[in-house]
């Protein structure tokens, strides 16, 4: 690992190598006996945790880090399936030494985390799922959502090929940091991020299917899920629908909370991060 000085809102940067030779892009900031490792959403890079890191930096030490094909990390040829996500998140895991870690992953994020968790339970002080996919919400499974995904998965790369994938962002990244938007704007727009969201979508289903059948078990580890509350265009169905996925979640885990985030979607980390922070915070003031 080799780390380059800086001053950017996330911290500095650094690289681990994975054991088939690929490199991980991280970014770290602050110190402290708690460790916090953010985990984003599907097809995106590091760039979406500018409004929480900061405030936690302060606390503990935080890492940021680009899935395999997403901001700085190299490409990975093999499919992405959750299983293999998660061995990467793993791999980052044990580079950051014994812990006590915390985990927190946003929507696609959510499920890696658990199945990153399952391998980590002894070196875990909790993990937060902030408006998680969720394999209890059926609606993922109806045909027109299978529809969606396989046309999703050819027409995003096709609108990054001709420069309008970024048209498709959301605009509330624009509420971070200009160090941090400005990464955003360089990196989770290209070809080959398109390329990433399309390979990460197309084992989505599958992946869920698999967790209905077999969830990952984490024991007694803390676990928070956080859920948007505040239906947004288009959601009338699906956010109520999310919630309830959630709840019945937390009902089959034996230490698990639901908290609400009542000014917020999906977005929770743009609308609401002072209710990722406080979680956050309570977990690492649980951990001293």
């Amino acid at each position: 690992m080799g780390h380059d000085a800086g001053l950017h809102t996330l911290g500095s940067s650094a690289y681990i190598q994975t054991r088939d030779g690929r490199k991980l892009h991280y970014m770290s900031k602050g110190a402290g006996e708690v460790t916090v490792v953010f985990e984003s959403g599907m097809g995106v890079s590091r760039s979406t945790w500018g409004l929480v890191v900061p405030t936690i930096a302060e606390h503990a030490r935080t890492v940021v880090y680009d899935r395999a094909g997403a901001g700085r990390s190299d490409v990975d040829f093999s499919p992405r399936t959750l299983a293999r996500i998660a061995e990467d998140l793993n791999e980052l895991l044990a580079a950051m030494g014994p812990g006590p870690i915390i985990l927190v992953g946003h929507s696609w994020g959510g499920p890696i985390v658990r199945a990153a968790a399952t391998s980590n339970l002894s070196r875990l002080q909790g993990i937060i799922l902030v408006d998680p996919s969720d394999e209890h919400c059926e609606l993922y499974f109806s045909r027109m959502a299978k529809v969606g995904f396989a046309i999703n998965g050819a027409l995003i790369p096709a609108l990054a090929r001709v420069g309008l994938y970024r048209f498709l962002g959301i605009k509330d990244f624009l509420s971070q940091p200009d160090d941090v938007v400005a990464d955003h704007r360089r990196e989770d727009f290209t070809v080959q991020a398109a390329r990433t969201m399309a390979a990460e979508g197309k084992n989505f289903l599958q992946d869920l299917k698999g967790l209905q059948e077999q969830p990952p078990k984490l024991g007694d580890l803390e676990v928070s899920i956080i859920s948007g509350t505040l239906p947004g265009k288009g959601e009338r169905k699906i956010r109520p629908a999310i919630v309830e996925a959630h709840r019945q979640t937390v009902s089959k885990l034996s230490n698990a909370r639901w908290v609400e985030a009542a000014r917020s979607g999906h977005m929770v980390m743009f609308t609401d991060p002072e209710v990722i922070i406080n979680e956050i915070m309570r977990m690492i003031h649980d951990a001293e």
